[in-house]
Order: C-alpha cells, then structure tokens, then sequence
C-alpha cells in the first residue's frame, strides 16, 4: 500500500510539472524583442481604426472624440463569463502609460500581461499574433498621443474553472497560430494586403468564425457566422457562399464598409454599426482589399442554429 501511494504520488507531481510547463505564459522570443522596430504613430492611427480599439475600450457610449478617451468599462457577456474592457488610456497608473513597447508587443502577439500572466481570449491577440512588429510599434506611439484617464479597470467576472488563468496555455497552444488562416494568391499585392487586414488587426474571425465549446475558432469554416459571441442573435456568413455574400461584387462590399448601406439598401446594425464606421476611416484602397480577400476565400455554408 506505502508502495502504491509512493508511486501514485510521484506520477502526481510528474503530472503537475507537466501541467505547469504546458501552461506557462510565453512571450515573444527576446531577440525579436531586442531588434523590435520604432514604429510611426501616424501609421498607427491606421492601426487603431482597423483594429476597431475604440470600439471595445471607449467608455460605454462615448462618442465623437471621446471615443479616444480608452477609458474601458464595456461588458462582453459570453458563456465563459463578462469580460470587462480594460483601461488602456496613456495614463501612467490606470492605463498602459509605463508600459514599454516590449510589453505591449508580448500582449498584443502572445496575449502575456506585464506582469507575465495570461490574457483572456476575449482579447483578440490570436488575431493581432499576425500583425507586423512595425505595425504593433505604430499602433503603441499612436495610442501614447491619445488623453489619459484614471477610470479603473474592471475585474471580469469569471466561474471556476474558466478563471484559472494558468489553463490558458493549453488554450493558446491549441489555438494561438501567427500563421494566416486562408490560402489565397498573396503573389497579388491586394490580396496580400486583404488577407493581412482581415486576419490580423481588423480581426474579422473572431466573430465571424464559428466557435466551439472551449472558445476556439474552427478554422474549417472560417467566415461562416454563427452564434453571436454574446449570445444574443447571430453573425452572418462573410464567405462567398450563397448562404453569405456571393450575390455581392467586390465594389458593393467596399463601398458597404465605406457608407454603412448593403447592395439592398439595408444598414448595418449592432456590433457591425461601430466595424463599418472604423472601416470608413481607413484608405479605399484598403477597404477594396479587403472585399477581394473576402470574394476569394471559400465559401461555406452558414452554420445551422
């Protein structure tokens, strides 16, 4: 029996260390930190509207140029919980103010705090992983030229188990790739720029792509809509199926994201509202990137309530 206790405890603390390694928060190897680029908060504006910032980390309501003011607070209900936006204002106490450009890049890249914990997926970084190191630096001077504020951040309320933040790295290792997602020709500078735009900054997957229980997206329907995150409604299909936009060209979706109107006329309405006015302020250019890629990825059917 002193045996198989021996044996059993043993096997434990095998499982335990394993469990702890598989868990750890990794960062951005230090060398690609050592070299990480200056950035430019100009094209860091750019950044921000693509990435739709403001959208999730202004106060509840703000509007016009308060929008800029990150002051944090709004509520994402989800099965696992309600995440709270956080501060990320330039204040140096309640926002990412002394935050240096490594830290910010081991957050946005590799979803690891300052501190050196893991970050929720409700933070997007499974997406912003594909960003450009230039593009993150841009992205950190521009938000450091946007006013301060000292609202706190708001502890998210989250169950057991899903509050163990140290589970997490399994998660990532399922689910946290820089690779991108679709293969389309980026031999042509506008997909490439499509495919960059969609699957990086403006993070279009992370809710237009089916979930499954844990939370991680199911890439073989990339785009097919579903269950909306908040489970209230349902994102539509963006794949040029015909249960999604295959009835629209090119120039209709770009022109959607610029006006906010659908080739019927409609307008876009919840979430989207906030997506479409981001989308309006990036280059037309841009916006036609991005309706190539969405015309060239492939189609799927919608996923079925």
């Amino acid at each position: 029996m002193a045996r198989l206790l021996i044996i059993l405890g043993v096997l434990g603390c095998v499982a335990a260390g394993i469990f702890w390694w598989l868990t750890q928060p990794i960062g951005l190897d230090q060398a690609r930190l050592s070299n990480y680029p200056a950035g430019d908060a100009t094209a860091g504006e750019r950044m921000f509207w693509a990435g739709g910032c403001a959208s999730c980390h202004a106060a509840p309501e703000a509007k016009g140029d308060d929008k800029k003011v990150l002051a944090g607070g709004l509520p994402l209900k989800t099965p696992f919980g309600t995440f709270y936006a956080p501060n990320i204002s330039s204040d140096s106490d309640k926002g990412i103010g002394s935050w240096t450009l490594q830290q910010f890049a081991n957050a946005m890249q590799r979803g690891v705090s300052p501190s050196g914990e893991h970050y929720f997926p409700a933070f997007p970084y499974t997406s912003y992983a594909r960003m450009k190191d230039e593009d993150v630096a841009s992205l950190f001077l521009y938000l450091k030229t946007l006013p301060e504020s000292s609202e706190q951040s708001r502890d998210h309320d989250v169950g057991f188990p899903f509050n163990i933040r140290r589970g997490l790295g399994i998660w990532k290792r399922l689910y946290l790739n820089p690779s991108f997602v679709a293969e389309v020709d980026t031999s042509d500078p506008v997909m490439a720029l499509g495919q960059y735009l969609v699957e990086g900054p403006a993070h279009c997957g992370a809710c237009h792509t089916p979930r499954n229980a844990i939370g991680g997206p199911d890439t073989s329907r990339w785009m097919a809509g579903g269950p909306a995150v908040e489970g209230e409604g349902r994102i539509p299909n963006i794949t040029p199926h015909e249960d999604g936009i295959a009835s629209w060209s090119e120039s209709e979706i770009a022109d959607s994201l610029a006006t906010g109107f659908t080739p019927s006329y409609d307008s876009f309405g919840g979430s989207m509202t906030d997506v479409q006015e981001n989308m309006a302020r990036l280059t037309a250019q841009d916006r036609a990137a991005i309706a190539a890629y969405l015309k060239a990825i492939p189609g799927h059917p919608s996923v079925k309530p």
